[in-house]
């Protein structure tokens, strides 16, 4: 049987593909430092899984860590652009210093036969072109991005010098279960929804007017595992992952007023330093090479996490 490695398998969309694979009957290692991941996310497989606790910032980590694994889902990083702005050092440390000891201590395993790589968006910057495809050039314009970035260019890299297969997948702004809004990393639908449910007004940082390609967990899940099986193309592809669709900050306000059967007007503040103003994917590379195809609509991911989110609220008392 195949065995999965899960690189920040504690943490938000780690933790997700993790609960797929064991419900899947795979075997499953997971590594994760606890910087941002918890293990409340994964505690009801530790039975099984192989839990290692380290950080793939340390080359000794990476090398235990893909001793007898056949796969690699990489999913481990500081997913934050204000935090890469305070911390670059750390930011880059977390993605291009773990990645690159990753890909090393892969190779020289030996038994690796893909990895799938966590990438995003933001590499694409302010270019005013929509939606975005992966044949523009990249316009980092926070150390985060540009991290990100660095993770693509050494998986081309990597193929090239050593032909580890290295699978890239750029997401756009992912929402779902096990996204703790209490975290300054979290995605503003989890923040969002959490005040919402509270009857508190969500904040805005700018006008409202901010538009984000919103895709549930889910699809990013799928996208991974067909990431893992799909037929190899002869390159270390960059594939976009999103629904394909935008919508603003002041509109996803309205359905989620809509979703809960309230009427909450959002407070507005000052934007943030490094944020994007408009996103939304090119996705038909996605459909090609992977089989991708995104749930049915924002609204049925949105009313999922409403589901979780209240569940969730039970179990914690």
């Amino acid at each position: 049987m195949a065995s999965y490695l899960v690189t920040g398998g504690a943490g938000f969309i780690g933790s997700n593909i993790v609960e797929r694979l064991v419900k899947e009957g795979r075997r499953v290692k997971v590594v994760d430092n606890l910087s941002t991941g918890k293990i409340e996310n994964i505690n009801e497989f530790m039975d099984d899984i192989e839990f290692i606790k380290g950080d793939l910032a340390d080359f000794t980590v990476a090398k235990r860590v893909v001793d007898k694994v056949d796969y690699i889902i990489h999913q481990a990083a500081i997913p934050s652009v204000p935090f890469s702005i305070e911390n670059p050092i750390k930011a880059n440390e977390s993605m291009v210093t773990a990645t690159v000891n990753l890909f090393k201590a892969a190779v020289e395993s030996g038994c690796i036969k893909r990895i799938v790589q966590a990438a995003s968006a933001a590499v694409y910057g302010n270019n005013p072109i929509l939606p975005k495809h992966e044949d523009m050039l990249p316009e980092p314009v926070s150390p985060y991005a540009a991290a990100k970035l660095m993770q693509e260019y050494y998986a081309k890299a990597f193929y090239s010098s050593y032909g580890i297969e290295i699978i890239s997948l750029r997401y756009f702004n992912v929402f779902g279960p096990k996204q703790d809004p209490k975290s300054p990393y979290s995605g503003v639908v989890s923040i969002f929804l959490s005040k919402m449910l509270k009857e508190e007004r969500p904040i805005i940082f700018g006008d409202g007017l901010t538009s984000r390609d919103f895709v549930f967990v889910e699809d990013i899940v799928n996208a991974n595992l067909q990431a893992l099986s799909c037929q190899w193309t002869g390159n270390s592809e960059v594939i976009n992952i999103g629904r394909g669709e935008s919508i603003s900050l002041n509109e996803l306000v309205i359905l989620l007023n809509e979703i809960l059967e309230i009427n909450l007007e959002p407070l507005y503040d000052a934007e943030r330093i490094g944020d994007i103003k408009h996103s939304v994917a090119d996705i038909s590379k996605a459909k090609k090479i992977l089989g991708f195809k995104p749930s049915e609509s924002l609204k049925y991911g949105l009313k999922k996490l409403v589901e979780w989110y209240k569940m969730d609220s039970k179990k914690q008392g």
